[in-house]
């Protein structure tokens, strides 16, 4: 049996006062030029939000910067959703504030925030055109008609919907529809869009073409982009930056690529793709190491026992328990010393699961110990 190398692939008194003041951001004029040009679009100070005796939302503290796409990312019930509607100005909240373009928006209705929002399930108006559709709010706004058509037509370019100006919302596919109620949001050219869910109806192939489009027409525009998904695969597709929630709180915001690679929690070492979990005891007994630490899977290589393996590396001997084909790539679990059972993803690059790996080998798990990452329980 041959060695297998994976895939890599947040009047009162003089104390309260000063308190408010560090939570609120800085007005545009104290800052330096620098600071200017990164100045926060969207800033949620110390925001909370009950239902009852449930917190759905508890104490979040974040900054979102102009032009940026930005993910929240979560399971179901961690709190996402809940905060995008406190932004948007659809849930007013329990406690805590929410700036918008460095104004104090909290307490101002939806409709006089300069945000759009697009849902899951498009929110279209069966019984108008698609130009009506996306003309529906600058109507509302009283912009003149010479100027609505102009900027129905170029937001019907942007989607690339020219020619279906006169179609029904019955009439388009599920991908048309969700170009529609884009192009609805953009045509009033707001500072900040918000994201629902919006492919979340999609099936795969057009949830991942949509996932591009998506990501050209955020570059094409320039304006800061939030999007609310549990996709994991989706969030680092799209975003710049993501928030991971759980229970109501953010567990861990950063770069995708810094909150994929570097996972601070056990948590979102689970969450953001798939992870090996090494508990502190088996650390230690069996690498001689403290603490307790993830290993992604596609960071694990998978060589036949007894065969040379790269100096420095840790490795574990023990038996293949389950082979799993899904394509482009091969799953292997190995069950391994003191009951620590380990996954490998073995990248298909010669047309498919070498016949080698198989249900009860002996082998050998292996990887770099730059590889391992340090995760609070």
């Amino acid at each position: 049996m041959t060695e297998f190398r994976t895939a890599d692939p947040g009047l009162p008194s003089e104390s309260a006062a000063k308190a408010a003041d560090e939570h609120r951001p800085q007005s545009s004029s104290t800052k330096s030029g620098a600071e200017k040009a990164a100045a926060p679009q969207i800033s949620l100070r110390a925001l909370r939000k009950a239902f009852g005796t449930v917190t759905a939302v508890d104490s979040v503290d974040l900054d979102v910067y102009d032009g940026e796409f930005f993910a929240m990312l979560g399971p179901s019930g961690s709190g996402k959703t809940t905060v995008l509607r406190m932004i948007a100005g659809f849930e007013t909240p329990t406690s805590g504030s929410v700036y918008l373009g460095g104004t104090d928006a909290t307490a101002l209705p939806s409709y006089r925030r300069d945000v759009n929002t697009v849902f899951q399930d498009y929110a279209l108006f069966p019984h108008m055109t698609v130009a009506k559709n996306i003309e529906y709010g600058l109507l509302v706004d009283k912009v003149p008609k010479s100027e609505r058509t102009r900027r129905v037509g170029e937001a019907l370019d942007m989607v690339r919907l020219d020619g279906y100006a006169d179609r029904k919302p019955t009439q388009l596919s599920g991908g048309q529809r969700q170009r529609v109620a884009l192009a609805r949001a953009l045509v009033k050219r707001p500072k900040v869009l918000l994201l629902d869910e919006p492919l979340g109806a999609l099936d795969l192939k057009l949830r991942e073409q949509m996932q591009l489009e998506l990501k050209a027409i955020q570059r094409e525009v320039g304006i800061t982009f939030v999007f609310v998904t549990h996709d994991q695969d989706e969030a680092l597709t799209l975003c710049d930056r993501l928030a991971v929630f759980n229970n109501g709180r953010i567990e861990q915001l950063g770069a995708a690529h810094e909150v994929y690679e570097n996972p601070a929690t056990a948590f979102v070492a689970g969450f953001v793709g798939s992870s090996n979990f090494i508990g502190s005891s088996t650390a230690k007994g069996v690498f001689g190491l403290e603490g307790s630490f993830a290993v992604r899977p596609e960071k694990v290589a998978i060589s036949a026992r007894g065969a040379a393996i790269p100096v420095g590396a840790l490795r574990v001997d023990g038996v293949v328990r389950d082979v799993v084909y899904a394509g482009s790539i091969t799953r292997v679990v190995v069950d391994a010393a003191s009951g620590l059972a380990l996954s490998s993803t073995v990248l298909n690059a010669t047309g498919g699961s070498d016949p080698a790996i198989r249900r009860g080998e002996d082998v050998t798990l292996h990887w770099p110990e730059a590889a391992l990452r340090r995760i609070s329980d």
